[in-house]
């Protein structure tokens, strides 16, 4: 972002898009209070605005003398601010109408709208937080689950950042130790090797400790991977439908209906769920099908689990039970749906097939038996692992933690080796060099463009 736009006031709405009770407009500059007292008027003669408490007034259209909304103002002075700039918020009824006249009135009192993100990345810019908590602030607005809103949370609160600055310390401490052994090896002894050892060992294994934790990450942010698989017209989508509450999918007599995937988050039990309903996995009829085929054959080996779907009112065709057979070794449920309907399948020659599934039976059309398969689904392929304490929600940070431990591990092996202790203080300089890059010390416009860009508009 270049200096200039550093030196304007922006304006933003920052509560959601659409109507609601509330909705707020926040601005952030030096010039915050001088425009906010145009476009808002106290009810209180007093021109006083006192800081970081609620003014009741109007926010005013100047030119017409109108009155559009009663409102609170806000006023919170730099640096003791969300981006240590001025701010000031105002808190007014949710009308979107009324929210966007209010920006339009700002911006003409001489503020610029907002860019995604620009208020995080004030606030970043302006030393308040690092990357890595503003990356936390994301995950804190994008949260689907209390699970991912309170690993976030304590991101923004620091915790990630202080893992990282220990990690940094100890690195800082033995590149100290070893670059005052090359600048004066006369007259200083070399660095212990108990004390080099311990160090490369601690610190790698932290930073492996915090790569191992993305794959909880990921799946706190994701939610836990489950395939509806079943041959065409066995019900997966009304089955989809059934188990989100409400029709997602499209759903038809005619075999077939679904030819690409369709992904949803659920959460129950304190978990989340990413349910993929796909194509029906048969032989393809044509090139289309074939390639829905192809896709829903790689998400069912990449998925956590396998919800298998029958129909129980016909006979257990051979693709059925080869569909069973093929994904036996994973974590899987057999649903043998429509039970409403008289019942031809053998089960026992299904199961037969899959021993170690969990099974039920259902009807997706009667929605009999759903919230037994979601809490089944909640037991078979919820996650048991205990979350650690610090964990890595973004890829970003997965990829530097990974190029970090490279350059650790190439340090430990050189020190194995009895290398010179100049090839070890450069391994040791180049980790350092990407933990700046982690906590945003080190950062180019590149890396704050991919960070912020998702970012919502006020935030």
């Amino acid at each position: 972002m270049d200096a200039a736009r550093l030196q304007e006031t922006i304006i933003a709405i920052s509560t959601p898009a659409g109507p609601g009770g509330l909705g707020v407009v926040r601005l952030s500059g030096r010039d915050s209070l001088a425009v906010a007292k145009i476009l808002f008027e106290p009810n209180k003669k007093d021109p006083t605005i006192p800081l970081r408490t609620a003014v009741l007034g109007h926010i005013l259209d100047r030119d017409n003398g109108r009155r559009l909304d009663e409102a609170f103002l806000f006023y919170f002075p730099g640096p003791r601010s969300y981006t240590r700039e001025d701010v000031v918020e105002i808190s007014c009824h949710g009308s979107p109408a009324i929210l966007e006249e209010t920006v339009r009135l700002g911006v003409k009192a001489g503020a610029i709208p907002a860019l995604p993100g620009e208020f995080t990345l004030r606030a970043f810019l302006n030393g308040r937080i690092d990357i890595l908590q503003a990356e936390a602030v994301q995950s804190l607005i994008q949260s689907t689950s209390l699970e991912q809103a309170r690993i976030s949370f304590s991101q923004v609160q620091g915790e990630l950042s202080q893992s990282i600055s220990g990690l940094r310390t100890c690195l800082v401490d033995l590149m100290a130790l070893i670059e005052a052994r090359i600048e004066f090896a006369d007259d200083l002894e070399s660095v212990p090797d108990s004390k080099l050892k311990e160090v490369l060992e601690t610190t790698l294994g932290q930073v492996q400790a915090l790569v191992d934790s993305y794959q909880i990450g990921r799946i706190i942010t994701e939610g836990i991977r489950v395939v509806i698989a079943g041959r065409p017209n066995v019900g997966k989508s009304t089955l989809f439908n059934a188990i989100l509450g409400k029709e997602r999918a499209i759903v038809t007599p005619i075999a077939g209906t679904t030819r690409d995937f369709i992904t949803e988050t659920a959460q129950w039990r304190g978990q989340s769920f990413q349910l993929i309903d796909m194509a029906g996995l048969a032989r393809p009829r044509d090139p289309i099908e074939e390639e829905s085929i192809r896709r829903g054959k790689t998400l069912a080996e990449e998925a956590a689990g396998i919800l298998l779907l029958l129909d129980a009112s016909q006979n257990a065709a051979e693709e059925d039970l080869e569909l069973a057979a093929k994904y036996c070794s994973k974590k899987m449920i057999i649903a043998f749906n429509k039970v409403d309907l008289p019942r031809k399948i053998d089960k026992e020659k299904v199961l037969a097939r899959a021993p170690r599934a969990s099974h039920l039976e259902i009807s997706a059309l009667k929605k009999t038996n759903i919230e037994h398969l979601k809490e089944l689904i909640a037991q078979t392929f919820g996650s048991n692992e205990k979350t650690p304490e610090v964990v890595v929600l973004h890829l970003r940070q997965k990829l530097l933690l990974e190029e970090i431990g490279r350059n650790l591990s190439s340090a430990r092996e050189q020190h194995r080796a009895d290398t010179s202790e100049e090839i070890i203080a450069e391994d040791i300089r180049r980790a350092l060099a990407l933990i700046g890059q982690l906590t945003g010390e080190i950062s180019s416009d590149d890396v704050l463009e991919a960070v912020f860009s998702n970012f919502c508009i006020g935030k």
